[in-house]
């Protein structure tokens, strides 16, 4: 199913392009608006909130524009993250949420996610339509002036979407004694973070916590995990915890400054709920996930299953197959039994609840060897070049050539203007070979 706008999370680019602008984010506004005041005829509510690009404070009121000239009443909570709105859009009983952010982009991108009256981002179905309203006239979705929603600021967003977290757990849940080092990214787990481990009594290292608008993502948060890395082994920290710009990722670091990625976090995760009896159906993954995950959950009797990349097509499975437990290598991870969507600080606590008993997290992590893996984000320039007859054939080659050695996984970004490759096998030369063979017919 093609579409025009949306990609496999939302809406996203450059901003000031041709979709990251004040006119299309009232047009994106104007459409999502009328699609849900067309469900109901009586006024709906949206809630919206967003991370610390500079953008934001551009795009946010084009978009406020947008929902209110369609007759939604608007409530607008300033820096959350992504999960704080899907929780808050369930719990607020509002018809719909969005998060103004480009996650893990730097901050010259921005952009849109969608989420529903459940809390769950909007299906394919739902977001084709509306597209096909975002391209309609837009005198014809204008409210009349006497149905034009209302917007009002709420300042208490972070600490409701707090609140919320912490019943997941007991109320004797402590982290005292605890030292953990957090990386905010500079985005929308900013305040959130911090406050979250205090309130339980961890003594909180915060780094990426001053946001200017710009320094989003920039050397910090999960895609730079170096920096938790050395702030963990300085502090002599229990535990690192590293978001993205809106703290639906987590990637960590135990006590002796090895980085823990989101497959590791999966397998341990399932393995202590195994135990517990807490786990249901078995584990859901991604193409990219780790083939040494694959391999230690069969060994431990867990079904696994692949879904596509993308945070949404995995919780689609987990429901199709009634699964609690997915995620991606890259720290997506959906703890079906608290959230809808990933969450950084969710699964930071369920972490900790773990380790709470004097575990090191070294001996919790790290409980499967991973089969060697590059990953390559190549620049593109032609968003065509999935279809050229060089690039077809330089796959079908690098895929024969591993055979039964490994795996290859092409594929285009769906947030950014890359492909991304990805190899896996013990045979690093090949890997290596036929890798090179992709790269040279993409430049």
């Amino acid at each position: 199913m093609t579409k025009k706008y949306f990609g496999t999370d939302g809406i996203r680019g450059k901003v000031n392009s041709k979709n990251i602008n004040g006119e299309m984010f009232f047009k994106f506004g104007l459409a999502a608006g009328t699609y849900f005041t067309n469900l109901k005829k009586s006024k709906q509510t949206a809630i919206i909130a967003k991370d610390t690009r500079l953008s934001g404070y551009t795009l946010e009121p084009a978009l406020v524009s947008g929902l209110a000239s369609a007759g939604m009443h608007v409530f607008t909570l300033g820096p959350l993250p992504t999960n704080g709105l899907a929780m808050l859009t369930k719990s607020m009983k509002a018809n719909m949420g969005i998060m103004i952010t480009a996650s893990h982009n730097p901050f010259s991108d921005n952009g849109l996610k969608l989420f529903g009256p459940d809390g769950l981002k909007l299906s394919d179905k739902i977001e084709k339509k509306i597209e096909s309203l975002i391209d309609q006239k837009i005198h014809k979705q204008l409210s009349e002036p006497k149905q034009l929603g209302r917007v009002k600021r709420l300042e208490t967003g972070n600490e409701n979407y707090i609140n919320i977290i912490k019943k997941n757990f007991p109320k004797k849940f402590s982290l005292k004694g605890m030292k953990i080092v957090i990386d905010c990214a500079n985005g929308a787990g900013y305040k959130a973070g911090p406050k979250l481990l205090k309130s339980l009594g961890a003594k909180v290292i915060s780094i990426g916590d001053k946001p200017n608008g710009i320094n989003i993502n920039q050397n910090c948060g999960s895609t730079f995990p170096k920096k938790i890395q050395i702030a963990v082994k300085k502090n002599k920290a229990n535990l690192g915890i590293s978001l993205d710009g809106d703290a639906d990722r987590i990637i960590m670091c135990d006590e002796k400054g090895r980085i823990i990625d989101g497959d590791q976090i999966i397998a341990a995760l399932a393995l202590r709920w195994k135990n517990k009896r807490m786990l249901k159906g078995g584990v859901i993954g991604t193409l990219m996930s780790n083939y040494g995950l694959e391999k230690f959950l069969k060994l431990k009797k867990i079904k696994f299953i692949r879904a596509n990349v993308g945070d949404r097509y995995v919780k689609e499975k987990m429901q199709k197959n009634k699964f609690n437990l997915g995620g991606e290598q890259s720290g997506h991870i959906i703890l079906g039994k608290f959230a809808t969507t990933g969450d950084g600080l969710l699964v930071a606590l369920e972490i900790l609840f773990a380790l709470r008993k004097g575990n090191k997290a070294s001996n919790y992590f790290n409980v499967f060897k991973k089969t060697p893996q590059i990953l390559e984000n190549i620049d593109i320039q032609n968003e065509n070049i999935l279809k050229d007859h060089n690039f077809k054939r330089s796959i079908k080659i690098a895929n024969k050539l591993i055979k039964g050695q490994g795996r290859m996984l092409v594929r285009k970004s769906g947030t950014e203007a890359k492909i991304r490759i990805m190899g896996e096998s013990n045979n690093l030369k090949l890997l290596e070979k036929c890798i090179k063979i992709i790269k040279k017919t993409i430049r």
